[in-house]
């Protein structure tokens, strides 16, 4: 006959409400009972009901700031499936997963062809990034130049162009993926220009480098800012199969999910 599990007086109720720690109730029964069962110390037991705290305000604090970053909550690097069909260098992948070149202020490039998973593994960087509590932002390269083109109408570019330099790590989804006109290659040179060397960013494209120039409409800002984030970038190239492909839903109905049982109306 398993133990009764232990009470908790409505005083400790009071108390650890008061001290903003009401979440630990939702675990202190289970900590109550590990304790009497291995006869932990005082010490050790107040280490673990504290460590269940810390533990569940990281993860609240990195899913707030997750979301604050604009990042897919789903593609998270635990939730990349490895047995796809796709090839990268494992070693640079490691590498880029290791944060480094966020310390030094260095770029990674992601490349490869339409659905192979670049932006995948850019916003596993970027949800790696969050845990280490370094300041993201994740956007569409299009969606962010026609915010920064809107943002000169009601003088409020340079406020948003400053939150730009600022972040630790940009990552620019798409990148040169449409034609850039003049005020939209002068917001790229800006961006990469002015974080050379001092905040990383990640790009994931479908075009090469080379390519890049091609759409963007001043030639010689288009260049220096291509050299600048080339030269001190990661590049990581992707090939293979359609990563999308595995997300598609399955005619099997063993592959698909569980349906949601029906609500029962009043």
């Amino acid at each position: 006959m398993s133990a009764p599990t232990p009470s908790i007086s409505p005083e400790l109720r009071t108390l650890l409400r008061r001290l903003k720690l009401g979440k630990t109730l939702d675990t202190l029964p289970e900590r109550l009972a590990l304790a009497k069962t291995r006869s932990l110390a005082h010490a050790a037991f107040l280490e673990l009901v504290l460590g269940d705290e810390v533990t569940r305000r990281d993860t609240t604090s990195a899913t707030r700031r997750a979301r604050a970053a604009g990042l897919d909550p789903t593609m998270t690097l635990d939730r990349w499936d490895d047995s796809a069909a796709v090839t990268y260098d494992r070693q640079t992948w490691d590498e880029l997963c290791s944060l480094r070149f966020v310390d030094a202020g260095h770029n990674a490039l992601i490349m490869g062809p339409v659905g192979v998973g670049k932006t995948f593994l850019a916003t596993a960087l970027g949800h790696a990034g969050v845990r280490r509590r370094y300041s993201v932002h994740f956007e569409r390269t299009d969606q962010l130049l026609r915010r920064l083109k809107a943002s000169r109408l009601d003088n409020s570019h340079d406020v948003e162009l400053r939150r730009l330099l600022r972040v630790d790590l940009l990552i620019l989804d798409d990148f040169a993926l449409q034609p850039l006109d003049a005020a939209d290659t002068a917001d790229v040179y800006e961006i990469i220009v002015e974080r050379h060397h001092r905040a990383a960013t990640v790009t994931t494209s479908n075009r090469e480098p080379i390519e890049w120039l091609a759409v963007m409409a001043d030639p010689l800002l288009a260049q220096s800012a291509v050299d600048r984030l080339q030269s001190a970038a990661h590049e990581l190239v992707l090939d293979g199969e359609s990563y999308r492909r595995r997300e598609k839903p399955s005619a099997d109905p063993e592959d698909a999910p569980s349906p949601r049982p029906r609500r029962r109306r009043p």
